[in-house]
């Protein structure tokens, strides 16, 4: 069990690290951005399932079935 977390420190966890290299930047700055981009992509679903959900609701208030004409 050990072997295997060696194996993804030094292969999974670099991955911040070898971007960063390659880019020219810092691992803080690149590791900063990753941080950021999952908030943003894990807020914008939440904010689009809200706005769905407030349609439906809408839709639901405004289109009623009625079963007869007394109903109105």
């Amino acid at each position: 069990m050990l072997q295997l977390r060696y194996f993804f420190e030094k292969h999974g966890f670099y991955v911040c690290a070898r971007l960063a290299d390659r880019l020219g930047m810092r691992t803080k700055n690149v590791r900063v951005f990753f941080i950021y981009a999952t908030c943003v992509t894990a807020g914008v679903g939440f904010f689009i399932y809200l706005t769905l959900a407030f349609w439906l609701k809408l839709k639901d208030l405004i289109y009623t079935k009625r079963t007869s004409v007394f109903d109105i």
